[in-house]
């Protein structure tokens, strides 16, 4: 049998009670006889659900839904090319209202996001990190046995530069740094006597300034989490103070909407 009929999906895959008086109207009784095209296989599986019509998508049934769209107009009568497009815009200012009121019901969305966003950045610095670590280290290897923290790094990468610049004076700044004047003081004796190569000047624009982009990446990760952080105080404080904000909403369904008051 041939698709009798093809509908828009419904945001949400919901069979309409437009949709199912107009199938009730216009399909024939014997359902076995019928096949129904759909351009969505959620309605399709509503449709075959409530009103036991088979429906087929994809292939055909996409020919078919573009052959009515290019000659809509005239299969209509009354209808002119101008009036389609009004009638199109229109349907789709709808469709997005109703997808946008869809999504909004969920007010973890945001915190998804920003979650996801968090794990990128984790794995992106890590990567960056390893790469100032490999590339500086040929310069000045034993700074990477003194500091483990990867953003502490980066920051002396920046600072120290050429390791045979490093003197008394460089004191403060190294400790402001690392927040240790042990470790200020065994970082300027290291590079006193470090085994590794000169480097070119060109060489350490370059470390610097990638060192500079995976600071301010770093910095904007600090950023993200205080952002998080607030989120989750808001939406489930007592659960993200008990196990962490990333924990708390990766073990927990949508958090439903907070009622306002």
């Amino acid at each position: 049998p041939r698709p009798r009929a093809a509908h828009r999906p419904h945001p949400a895959g919901i069979l309409h009670e437009d949709l199912r008086l107009l199938l009730e109207t216009s399909m024939p009784a014997k359902k076995k006889k019928a096949l129904l095209g759909v351009a969505d296989a959620k309605i399709g599986a509503a449709v075959l659900e409530e009103l036991g019509y088979q429906c087929q998508t994809g292939g055909v049934v996409a020919e078919i839904l573009r052959g009515i769209r290019l000659h809509f107009h005239a299969l209509v009568k009354g209808l002119t090319a101008q009036s389609a497009s009004k009638a199109q815009l229109g349907l789709g200012h709808s469709y997005s209202r109703a997808k946008v009121k869809f999504n909004v019901n969920r007010v973890d969305n945001m915190i998804i996001q920003s979650i996801s966003l968090l794990d990128q950045l984790d794995k992106d610095i890590n990567t960056f990190s390893m790469r100032v670590r490999e590339w500086y280290g040929y310069h000045f290897p034993e700074l990477i046995k003194i500091v483990s923290d990867n953003y502490t790094y980066c920051r002396l990468a920046k600072f120290i530069g050429n390791r045979k610049e490093l003197s008394e004076e460089s004191l403060e700044g190294l400790e402001e740094i690392v927040m240790d004047g042990a470790k200020a003081q065994a970082i300027l004796e290291a590079s006193r006597s470090s085994m590794g190569m000169d480097i070119s000047p060109i060489d350490l624009i370059n470390i610097e300034s990638f060192s500079s982009r995976v600071i301010s990446l770093s910095e904007y990760r600090k950023g993200l989490q205080e952002y998080l952080r607030s989120k989750m105080s808001q939406v489930a404080p007592s659960l993200s103070a008990l196990i962490g904000e990333v924990v708390s909403v990766s073990a927990c369904p949508p958090f439903p909407p907070r009622p306002r008051r």
